[in-house]
């Protein structure tokens, strides 16, 4: 059976479809994608997938991609001895300019034997540039139980938590593989999608690290029962607990991937309200990342990225109407294979990066 957005891509930004509710007609959001961004990597390098994107305030685009992903056709200069003229990995930071632009790269996987001082994440997922000079690292592969602190140019300066079995949702010491992260400079913390292991929202201090506070799914304690997905009145949150935002009201929004929805919370963890989204959807779910752009000064809309149906959403928040539907599976500009991550800069202009065969990232302009 098909999903309602995976025939619903073609239409006009001014339809929406509320949820339960027949068509309607709204405003909100439009876009249109920019073929022409990024502009082709130097040095015969190749992306990978993208794990996590960021945006700092010089408006430049911060992409934590994955090495290891690339297969041996698509890094055959990097084999000993090579297959292929093209290509090798990118380092897994690169960082973007408004024109498409490479300006920044570092970080990576260590070399056999090396030992730089931290454990680097065997997948690379969650990027947070905090707008103090400092940038965020987290992994989901097995036992990334850590998140990373760097100056923007590379440079180690803490780690938290540590390379670990996974132990459980209520352990104060180290995280279960974290999927992104959000910065509330006011508070000086940290917010953690915790994760793809655990099944909570983490907040820690920024300079310290402590984990500060820890809720589940409704602001419950977080527990780790083997629950089934697909379930948007389940009383726990599924894995991957995948993406986190905070909305300029001081509400807390994460997305519960597999169990087809976003939940809203205060900061101190109080549960305030949750939308769904195609409740029917199966595979990893429908509730992939979201975001708010600075052109929406209220902030009456969210963009919900949904990367098993292949597109990206604008939600009206008071009623978690969609008013905009951008997006459809397949390979071309404007279409996607796993959209995975997404996010604004100051002028609008959203930014998606794609994992599994995906492995791109796109530029998405607002509609005139």
């Amino acid at each position: 059976m098909r999903s309602v957005r995976s025939w619903m891509w073609p239409l006009v930004a001014g339809t929406v479809l509320l949820l339960g509710a027949p068509f309607a007609h709204a405003q909100g959001p439009a876009f249109r994608v920019d073929p022409y961004w990024p502009k082709p990597l130097p040095h015969n390098w190749i992306l990978g997938q993208v794990g996590g994107m960021a945006v700092d305030a010089q408006d430049n685009i911060w992409v934590f991609q994955r090495p290891r992903s690339l297969t041996d056709d698509e890094k055959g200069a990097a084999l000993d001895p090579p297959r292929a003229k093209c290509c090798v990995p990118a380092p897994s930071v690169l960082v973007f300019n408004q024109s498409g632009d490479l300006v920044r790269s570092w970080g990576g996987p260590p070399s056999a034997g090396e030992n730089p001082g931290y454990d680097w994440p065997l997948q690379e997922h969650g990027i947070l540039v905090d707008n103090t000079g400092f940038v965020w690292l987290s992994g989901n592969g097995k036992g990334d139980g850590m998140v990373l602190k760097f100056t923007t140019d590379g440079k180690f300066v803490k780690q938290f938590g540590k390379r670990a079995p996974l132990t459980s949702s209520t352990d104060l010491t180290q995280f279960g593989q974290v999927a992104a992260l959000a910065f509330d400079k006011q508070a000086n913390e940290v917010y953690a999608a915790d994760g793809y292991g655990n099944h909570r929202v983490a907040v820690l201090d920024a300079g310290s690290g402590e984990i500060k506070r820890i809720w589940g799914a409704y602001g419950r304690p977080p527990t780790d029962e083997d629950l089934p997905p697909y379930n948007p009145d389940s009383p726990q949150f599924a894995n991957p607990v995948h993406c986190i935002a905070l909305a300029k009201d001081g509400l807390v929004y994460v997305c519960d991937r597999s169990n087809n929805r976003v939940q809203v919370f205060n900061k101190d963890g109080t549960f305030v309200r949750q939308y769904v989204f195609d409740p029917k959807t199966q595979g990893p779910g429908s509730a992939w990342g979201l975001a708010f752009s600075p052109l929406d000064r209220k902030q009456n809309y969210f963009v919900l990225i949904d990367g098993t149906n292949e597109v990206f959403e604008t939600v009206r928040r008071k009623d978690g109407a969609v008013v905009g539907t951008f997006g459809r599976a397949g390979r071309n500009a404007g279409e996607f294979h796993y959209v995975h991550v997404g996010q604004f800069d100051s002028r609008g202009n959203f930014y998606t990066g794609e994992v599994d065969t995906g492995k791109r990232l796109q530029k998405w302009v607002p509609a005139e």
